[in-house]
């Protein structure tokens, strides 16, 4: 069983760089509140690590 995170959308993107709002896009998330459980790779955490200011890790599984 791989490692996963519970990642959620706490911050909007309006009035956001474009780079930001891409990354939520290969995220998965486009709607506030929104969660998506991903696995916790290196390149997940990076992208989160981007833009924590828009999202949260509500939970880590695994």
């Amino acid at each position: 069983m791989a490692k996963t995170i519970v990642v959620k959308q706490i911050g909007s993107p309006i009035r956001r760089p474009e780079k930001q709002r891409q990354t939520l896009i290969g995220l998965g998330l486009n709607k506030m509140h929104k969660t998506r459980e991903l696995e916790d790779t290196p390149a997940v955490r990076g992208m989160v690590a981007k833009i924590p200011h828009m999202v949260e890790i509500i939970e880590e599984k695994g």
